[in-house]
């Protein structure tokens, strides 16, 4: 009896397990067959359709399949096409549609400067330069105009994302400010009801942007005759106005390469337009402006031009990832300039010097909202400088809090909470500009003035100190007329930290940019201090 039972049990067991299997192949067959026709939108007729010329969905979802597209870019695939009731976007009866050409020009000229087409990108663009040479008529939709009108979509989509939004991930490169967001679909959709018109307006990216792309262009132009010769740095050094011969022309052609220089003045004479021109140079490398071409100035001129493109090419990729200017005011600090701008309605109305953290004390990149000032501020000493240094000199020196106006008001983890007292030795000066965030960085005033003076600015702990943070003052609380300059000047000497509230608080934006062009249309570069370029070189350009 037991043996029948288990008998009996086994063909159960074994009979539940077909079950299972054959249900499992029922459902991956039914999921095989779940590619259906996606519904049309039934607001598109004959009569207000761009074209006739159609794709079949099922024609999209082999496409989907062949190109072996993620879940996120089929979806964004089949949503244009839905949305438009299948309608070719690229290709009409009459041939290329006038957005298609226009695409086609973007395309070039991000081509032109990115140069990392794929070989079916350039295959795609063979096939452009075919339909654009010879008047096309198409009278029936076929595999290859499919494929080409699929694949047209699809590198557009590509496209929007390297060239507005950045190939490479900020964050893995210490880069938290939010990137910019691009909706690709709304894009295409766009270009196609506009037919391509107003592309200027369009592209979303900011004039920084452009300006240094077109710079770029101009770059590879200098590229095209080959390496220049290296600059004589010990002839140069001695050289004054009115002296002449090869090494004076050679130096005034080089100035004329990086816009310094009008490029119409072919003399060999180093006149006083020339020592304009080193001053100018001087100015874009973010050196003190002599006049004179010294060591520093001509090791940066004789940077190669490779070198100088790519950091062109690394910046063009950190401001593709920047959100565009907003229209109210913003604060921008970028580190490697050591400079603070204020821009309201995407004008900048201000700017000063600034002194950043050191590379063992990097300022951190990210983004948050301005909110307080606090005028004669407490500078509560983090525990990392109160355990390196403040307890070391606590130890030699008993008076040494008292000497420094500072004072212990309590422990934290075992470790004693040290704080400065406001007054004119306090490290963060009169006022210092929080904006919260969990990297404790601030911009704050200093009564180290002298550190303005020098070109290379890095010396803090990774706060920000302001070369004129009165100025800044006044200028966020233009809003508040109570706040007088008068009120301000007292608030900044009083014994006790007075905070105020910003009526509209103000982004602020802690950038890295090594190069940018100027608002006087001036190239400028910077020492890559953090070595965040470096990094970036890495990802952008692989050895191969």
């Amino acid at each position: 009896m037991k043996l029948k039972l288990r008998f009996n049990f086994s063909i159960l067991r074994l009979s539940s397990l077909v079950l299972l299997i054959l249900t499992s192949l029922f459902f991956i067959q039914c999921q095989r067959k779940e590619v259906k026709k996606i519904a049309r939108d039934v607001t598109i007729t004959p009569k207000n359709a761009v074209t006739k010329l159609l794709i079949d969905s099922m024609e999209l979802e082999k496409y989907i399949i062949g190109a072996k597209l993620e879940d996120s870019a089929a979806l964004r695939l089949r949503n244009f096409y839905n949305s438009r009731n299948f309608q070719f976007a690229w290709l009409t009866e009459k041939g290329l549609a006038e957005q298609t050409r226009v695409f086609y020009a973007l395309d070039k000229r991000y081509d032109s400067t990115s140069r990392d087409s794929s070989k079916n990108e350039l295959l795609i663009r063979k096939q452009l330069d075919g339909l654009i040479s010879k008047d096309t008529t198409i009278l029936a939709v076929s595999p290859a105009m499919v494929q080409l009108e699929l694949e047209l979509t699809q590198h557009f989509f590509n496209f929007v994302t390297n060239a507005y939004a950045g190939k490479v991930d900020p964050a893995a490169l210490q880069w938290y400010i939010p990137r910019k967001k691009i909706n690709a679909v709304a894009l295409l959709d766009s270009l196609v009801a506009k037919k391509g018109a107003g592309v200027a307006a369009w592209e979303p990216v900011n004039g920084y942007y452009k300006t240094l792309n077109k710079e770029l262009i101009r770059w590879y132009s200098i590229q095209k005759r080959g390496s220049w010769p290296q600059l004589d740095a010990a002839a140069l050094k001695t050289i004054k106005e009115g002296d002449s011969g090869s090494v004076v022309l050679q130096f005034k052609q080089r100035l004329i390469d990086f816009g310094d220089l009008d490029a119409k003045d072919s003399t060999s004479i180093y006149s006083a337009a020339v020592t304009a021109a080193v001053k100018k140079a001087q100015l874009q490398f973010g050196y003190g402006q002599t006049g004179k071409p010294d060591r520093l100035l001509i090791a940066a001129l004789n940077a190669p031009v490779e070198s100088r493109i790519q950091q062109m090419l690394i910046n063009l990729e950190r401001i593709r990832w920047s959100p565009l200017l907003p229209e109210g005011k913003l604060i921008l600090v970028n580190i490697p300039e050591y400079k603070l701008h204020v821009f309201e309605a995407k004008k900048e109305v201000l700017n000063m010097g600034i002194v950043v953290g050191k590379a063992a004390n990097k300022t951190v990149i990210f983004s948050n909202t301005l909110k307080n000032i606090v005028f004669s501020p407490y500078w509560n000493i983090p525990s990392s400088i109160v355990r390196a240094e403040v307890l070391p000199a606590m130890r030699k020196n008993r008076n040494y809090l008292a000497q420094k106006n500072m004072e212990q008001y309590g422990f934290s983890d075992g470790l004693p909470l040290i704080r400065q007292k406001p007054g004119n030795t306090n490290s963060l000066g009169r006022v210092k500009f929080l904006f919260p965030n969990s990297y404790n960085i601030y911009l704050h005033d200093t009564p180290a003035k002298s550190l303005f003076s020098e070109d290379k600015r890095a010396f803090s702990h990774g706060c920000i100190r302001l070369a004129k943070p009165k100025t800044l003052a006044e200028y966020l609380l233009a809003d508040r007329p109570e706040w007088t300059t008068e009120k301000i000047d007292k608030a900044m000497s009083s014994k006790k930290e007075v905070w105020v509230t910003m009526k509209t608080p103000v982004p602020v934006i802690i950038a890295y940019f090594t190069s940018w062009v100027d608002k006087n249309g001036l190239i400028n570069f910077r020492e890559d201090i953090y070595g965040h370029d470096q990094k970036m070189a890495e990802q952008l350009f692989p050895a191969k």
